[in-house]
């Protein structure tokens, strides 16, 4: 089995596939100014098995493509937005989100929670743009320096993960260059990390270990994980992930 398929074996019975909170999803709905509005068309952007999708499904009188590589993410999507009462308002689609189906101006919102680092920020950013109609709103979160200086550990650790890290105020500006102006800003709490995903997280360890005959492409999985949790736990003041709201300005 090779290391992606592992990968989603770990990762596709869980809520979330990365820190996030049903509770935080509502607030940035609510910062967006989208419960005012109906018959959206709105696009979940890496939505994984769903949490953020099914709660847009719930709140807001839309319509929503909830797009992520793995089929076997969306498969899990589907199931619960069956069981939730709202497979009506959700349509998958099993692509890259570096080739999204959508026309120029189609969207009244894009939504991607803990997604838009594998595209890199400012190039989904400027890429997703023009699929948004004037005033259309982008809600993600996107990993972010709570400091101004960090340990030297902790740096070297995500300029090898991901470089485009940076500070809120240098996020917000990369927003503004790219033609949003920004309508809600916050830090996703200590418990979307811990309660809701390092703990359901550490929960799976000993079954995948099992499942997979200890084999060493499943114990490095898990010994990376570990490694990322031990590395939240003792660095946790120092970054985070942010929710940005922004709004798509008309520049015609």
């Amino acid at each position: 089995m090779d290391y992606l398929q592992l990968l989603t074996n770990f990762h596709k019975n869980a809520t979330r596939q990365g820190p996030g909170g049903d509770a935080e999803t509502r607030m940035a709905i609510t910062l967006s100014g989208l419960r005012r509005s109906r018959d959206l068309r709105i696009a979940d952007i890496g939505c994984g098995t769903g949490a953020p999708t099914l709660i847009l499904a719930e709140v807001l009188d839309a319509n929503i493509t909830a797009i992520d590589f793995l089929p076997e993410f969306l498969t899990k999507l589907e199931i619960a937005a069956q069981k939730f009462g709202v497979a009506d308002r959700v349509k998958t689609a099993p692509i890259s989100m570096e080739a999204l189906p959508f026309g120029d101006g189609e969207l009244d919102a894009i939504w991607s929670e803990g997604a838009i680092y594998n595209i890199g920020f400012e190039t989904g950013i400027k890429q997703w743009r023009k699929f948004l109609k004037p005033g259309g709103i982008l809600a993600v979160s996107e990993i972010t320096w709570l400091t101004e200086k960090r340990p030297r550990e902790l740096e070297a650790h995500w300029q090898r993960e991901y470089p485009q890290i940076n500070t809120a105020a240098n996020k917000l500006a990369v927003l503004q260059k790219q033609g949003f102006t920004p309508v809600g800003y916050f830090v996703l709490p200590e418990h979307c990390w811990l309660d809701n995903y390092y703990q359901p997280m550490q929960q799976r360890f000993a079954t995948f270990l099992e499942d997979h005959d200890n084999s060493a492409q499943a114990q490095a999985i898990v010994a990376a994980e570990k490694a990322e949790i031990k590395l939240y736990e003792q660095y946790k003041e120092h970054f985070g992930y942010c929710y940005y709201i922004a709004r798509k300005i008309d520049e015609t």
